[in-house]
């Protein structure tokens, strides 16, 4: 395994760590419930759907994370670019 301590995780991980449970799981039961000769088409397309939306989190997250800390410290000193 990779050594990650799970009890050490934060809301924020621990929610996407459980969407990419809930991702396998789902992929899990479509390929079982998948008629022959459909199992790849109907994995891949089920994988692209849950993996967008599972980017499209993990960045909702790491970007709310980012706007808090920027909130904490304050403007950046300087004059920003309008280009």
């Amino acid at each position: 395994m990779s050594g990650l301590n799970w009890d050490e995780l934060s809301a924020d991980e621990r929610l996407i760590a459980e969407q990419a449970v809930l991702n396998l799981r789902e992929l899990n039961k479509a390929c079982r419930a998948a008629a022959d000769g459909t199992v790849l088409a109907v994995a891949e397309s089920l994988a692209m759907q849950r993996g967008r939306e599972l980017i499209r989190q993990t960045l909702e997250v790491s970007l709310q994370e980012e706007g808090r800390e920027v909130e904490k410290k304050g403007r950046r000193p300087g004059r920003a670019s309008a280009d």
